[in-house]
This record gives structure tokens, C-alpha cells and sequence, in this order.
């Protein structure tokens, strides 16, 4: 899951390609830096903050994301046996862990 700070860095970084890009192909269009400035500040202003929304829907979709087997749990001190004996259990079905074979090699 990414923090809210990191999905607006990611944002900034990636549209900072992309207005270099744009000014350029811009201004091979108008030969007009006045054009050029408006063109690419209303476009990469109008993106970032489409980006930046895209980004916090697709952290709360759940499609096509792994799971740990215990990110059920919540991380304490204190575990009890029962809870100890469904870790074991979940993270053997899992294929995590198997039980130790009767003989040794």
C-alpha cells in the first residue's frame, strides 16, 4: 500500500517527464513560447490531478494484488495459543511450512 505522500511524488515525478516532452513538442508546433507555456501548464496542471485520484482508487482495488496469508492479524505481543495454533495452521496450507518428517537425513 502506498502512502498518500508517495502516490503525490510519483505523480509530480512522472508528469515532470512529461511536460518536458510537451514543451518540446509544443514548441516545434507553435514556435510560440507563450502558446507553448499555456498549452503545458493547463494540460500537466488538469493531469496531476487526475493522476493523483487514479492512483487512490486503484489502491483501495483489490484486483490483482497478493496477499500475505497473515495480513489478517494484527501485529501484537501477546498472541494466545489458539492464535499461534491458526498462524501455524494457515501458513502449513499455504505450503509456508510442513511438519517435520519422522526420520532425520
Amino acid at each position: 500500500m502506498d502512502l498518500r505522500k508517495r502516490s503525490l511524488a510519483k505523480s509530480v515525478t512522472w508528469r515532470v517527464v512529461g511536460i518536458v516532452m510537451l514543451l518540446a513538442i509544443s514548441y516545434l508546433v507553435t514556435h510560440d513560447w507563450q502558446k507553448t507555456t499555456g498549452i503545458t501548464v493547463v494540460f500537466h496542471g488538469s493531469r496531476l490531478v487526475l493522476y493523483y485520484f487514479h492512483e487512490r482508487i486503484w489502491e483501495r482495488v483489490q484486483w490483482g494484488r497478493l496477499r500475505h496469508p497473515l495480513s489478517h492479524l494484527s501485529l501484537r505481543d501477546d498472541l494466545t495459543a489458539a492464535q499461534l495454533d491458526e498462524i501455524r495452521a494457515l501458513l502449513e496450507d499455504r505450503r509456508y511450512i510442513a511438519e517435520h518428517p519422522d526420520y532425520e537425513i
